[in-house]
């Protein structure tokens, strides 16, 4: 088992490099990637950190979307159910598993559906013809294995995205390490994400770059203290993630001069970065909030931020069950509500057998 985590540690290091090289070649900030539906957080877990984690070691097999290197013994035999609604009639639900194997380390099962609701088409002289869906798929098979306080992982991924019948599809490949302390409740985690080819673009469209993400982060909880903190650095192959709309300039003076927006250093480094905190309020109830600095700049209105960039949730132990709910804020006018229900089905089975 040594010998492939060897393996896969030598292509972590060597991912980076690459995925770097083709983030020259195509900008993948601002939409200007297909899929980029895979950045959005599949589960309340990682909305409630900030929208993403690499370090976060919990019970819920959706750490599988943060890092496939998080998959764990806590995990084994648990199905996850999650459900998110966004603005609109945008939807997402997903499902993960997670099951040990002994020989062939420990495997997560992921389904993830976004449906961005219906919409009415018409014909070029503007007649109805009735309505059109747009809607996302993502299968995931995931595997880790783990060595001492080192675990490694990989997830496969294959993406579909439908307009109107018209469909993309893409194969992606996540890599990622995670480092636990064996004695500290301390983990650090490293992913590449989304690295992968279109194999098929929409009729008519050319190719296009995925949406293509390095994250370096760590999770602590000091020594008698009942408080986790959650720290994610993103995009690590590009420094300069800011977009600056330089149509949208402000009048300063009665001359009429204007004040073109311009980026700061400061500014640039502090997009790269989420941080959450989790209250731990025994081992079935907890609080969570997190701070996405890059949303907040993207999605702010000028006058006013509405809380975006926020996030609020927690959860909620139940017997066999764990429910967690998170409200993540996007803009003035709303956020996201996340959901999620985790229980051990292996346990369930093996009791009714």
């Amino acid at each position: 088992m040594i010998r492939p985590v060897r393996r896969l540690f030598r292509a972590l290091l060597v991912v980076p490099a690459f995925a770097g090289g083709l983030t020259v070649a195509h900008a993948q900030i601002g939409g200007q990637s297909a899929f980029s539906s895979l950045s959005l957080p599949p589960a309340a877990y990682l909305a409630g950190v900030g929208g993403m984690s690499v370090s976060g070691r919990t019970a819920d097999p959706n750490m599988l979307y943060g890092n496939p290197a998080l998959l764990n013994s806590e995990m084994d035999g648990r199905l996850a159910l999650s459900y998110g609604g966004y603005l609109g009639d945008i939807k997402q639900s997903t499902a993960a598993y997670v099951r040990n194997s002994e020989k062939l380390g420990r495997w997560g099962f992921g389904l993830s559906y976004l449906s961005y609701g219906d919409f009415d088409m018409y014909d070029p002289a503007g007649n109805p013809m009735g309505k059109f869906s747009v809607n996302d798929y993502h299968l995931s098979l995931s595997n880790a294995h783990t060595v001492g306080p080192f675990t490694m992982g990989a997830t496969a991924r294959f993406a579909v995205a439908g307009i109107a019948g018209n469909h993309s599809m893409a194969t992606l490949l996540d890599v990622g390490s995670v480092f636990k302390h064996p004695e500290k409740d301390w983990t650090v985690g490293l992913a590449v994400k989304n690295v992968g080819y279109q194999v098929k673009p929409f009729d008519g469209s050319n190719r296009e770059p995925l949406p293509l993400d390095v994250q370096l982060g760590t999770s602590i909880k000091p020594e008698h203290m009942p408080v986790r903190f959650t720290i994610t650095a993103h995009h690590l192959q590009q420094f300069d993630i800011v977009y600056l709309d330089t149509l949208q300039s402000r009048t300063q003076s009665l001359d009429g001069t204007t004040k073109v927006p311009k980026k700061s250093v400061g500014d640039k480094i502090a997009r790269h970065f989420t941080v959450g905190g989790e209250l731990l309020l025994g081992k079935g109830f907890n609080i969570r909030v997190s701070y996405n600095h890059m949303r907040r700049r993207e999605l702010r209105l000028d006058n006013t931020s509405g809380g975006a960039g926020l996030a609020f949730g927690g959860m909620l132990r139940l017997g066999a069950y764990q429910f967690e709910y998170t409200r993540a804020m996007y803009h003035v006018s709303g956020g996201a509500n996340y959901i999620t229900l985790t229980r051990n089905v292996d346990e369930l089975f093996s009791k009714k057998n």
